[in-house]
């Protein structure tokens, strides 16, 4: 018999954990089946989360070490590439200022106090640091061993280390390319070992959201459904304005022309929520509908599909936001930095596969304190509104390889095809 695929598993997980929560909470206070049930919950919760934290650095160190190491086949393009990573970097900082801003405006799940994380939250303080102070801090903590990073889990630090070696395989050539082919190896594995998580997810989140439907009231379901609306809003904000206005600053691309041109590539993201399964799809868009030359379309897109994650970095900061609120803390200027930078760094290591970014998830909350177990109240919804930053992130490549071509070849430019 044929198994459900995994989002449905997830589904039905995440709406059995509701079920077998509400029963836990109906049951005479400390009982001892309350406590039974309790109390395996919280292993089998555990465990997973465990797993989502045991391979976030192999993840992250060998996916963005691969995803720099792509441009050695661009050496002679530097306009390109360097054009490529500017703008990656501009609409990414655009969605993640956004989405900080308009959660500190709206405060979804203010006012909540979740009992789940009240043990994790005993030790949180917030760092009373001047900007200087923080800014000096933060240089200084991203350079260090890094083996004692590796072992000590210190993603800040991994990540410029796998930036650094990248960009010394991107220097070194052919010299490196035994070394290259082994990080490639070693991604697919990691991969490998993610899928083997994924496929245990249903049961985590069962037993997370037990957790949480028992020991929680009904208000919080309705805070989820503010912070959904939120997210949603300002994915679409990004775009449907801010990454179309970008494009018709630069190249005079009308949003309609756009739109009418990429609509099988959006269609498909929006279907898929993988922006690697949609990559074949978002190539033929941007060559033969977009008018991309094939050599940018061939750098841009697969290296958007790999860093460039507009919606993924917004809806992580956002995130962060929201489950600071329903612990009851609250950020301060430092720590919502360390959200902004985080947020970004941790779309870089996000792959391109649906609901994936629950790993990087847990390395934005762990930044500022907040406790990981929280995305046991993300995942429920994350599957709804993976379909919308995956489109915007779908979106952001193909905008970007018209806007690298406009920038860094403009006299070969190409006129964008009406059909």
């Amino acid at each position: 018999m044929k198994l459900p695929s995994l989002n449905t598993q997830i589904l039905l997980g995440a709406l059995l954990g509701v079920g077998l929560g509400w029963l836990l909470g109906n049951l005479h206070p400390e009982s001892t089946a309350q406590e039974a049930g309790l109390y395996i919950s919280t292993m089998a919760g555990g465990i997973f989360i465990g797993l989502l934290k045991m391979v976030l650095v192999p993840l992250l160190f060998t996916s963005i070490v691969v995803g720099v190491a792509s441009l050695q086949a661009h050496q002679q393009m530097h306009r390109v590439w360097i054009s490529t990573l500017v703008f990656f970097s501009i609409s990414m900082a655009i969605a993640v200022l956004l989405g900080l801003v308009a959660t500190n405006i709206f405060k979804p799940g203010a006012g909540m106090h979740l009992d789940m994380f009240a043990d994790t939250m005993q030790n949180f303080h917030s760092e009373k640091l001047t900007l200087g102070e923080f800014f000096s801090n933060f240089l200084l903590g991203l350079f260090q061993n890094p083996f004692a990073a590796l072992a000590q889990s210190n993603v800040l630090a991994v990540v410029i280390f796998a930036l650094i070696v990248g960009i010394a395989i991107v220097m070194g050539g052919e010299r490196y390319r035994n070394f290259l082919n082994i990080m490639r190896e070693a991604f697919d594995l990691v991969m490998m070992v993610v899928g083997w998580v994924m496929r245990l997810a249903p049961i985590g989140i069962m037993a997370l959201l037990a957790k949480l439907v028992a020991t929680q009231d009904a208000g919080l379901f309705a805070s989820m459904g503010e912070f959904m609306l939120v997210v949603v809003g300002i994915t679409l904000v990004h775009g449907i304005i801010i990454l179309p206005g970008i494009l018709y600053l630069v190249t005079r691309v009308t949003p309609w022309t756009f739109w009418k041109g990429a609509r099988d590539a959006l269609v498909t993201a929006f279907a898929t929520s993988s922006s690697s399964a949609t990559m074949p799809v978002t190539m033929r868009c941007a060559e033969q509908q977009l008018g991309v030359r094939r050599d940018i379309a061939g750098f841009v897109v697969p290296l958007g599909a790999t860093i460039n994650m507009d919606g993924t970095a917004l809806y992580e900061a956002s995130a962060a936001l929201f489950i600071a609120n329903l612990a009851g803390v609250e950020l301060n200027l430092v720590q919502q930095l360390i959200v902004f930078f985080m947020a970004m760094l941790a779309s870089l290591g996000a792959p391109g596969i649906p609901s994936a970014g629950m790993v990087t998830m847990v390395m934005v909350l762990q930044s500022v304190g907040l406790p990981a177990e929280a995305i046991a109240i993300l995942l429920p919804i994350d599957r709804l509104l993976d379909t919308i930053r995956t489109t915007v992130n779908v979106e952001g490549d193909m905008i970007g390889s018209l806007i690298v071509q406009e920038v860094a070849s403009p006299p070969d430019r190409q006129p964008v095809a009406g059909g």
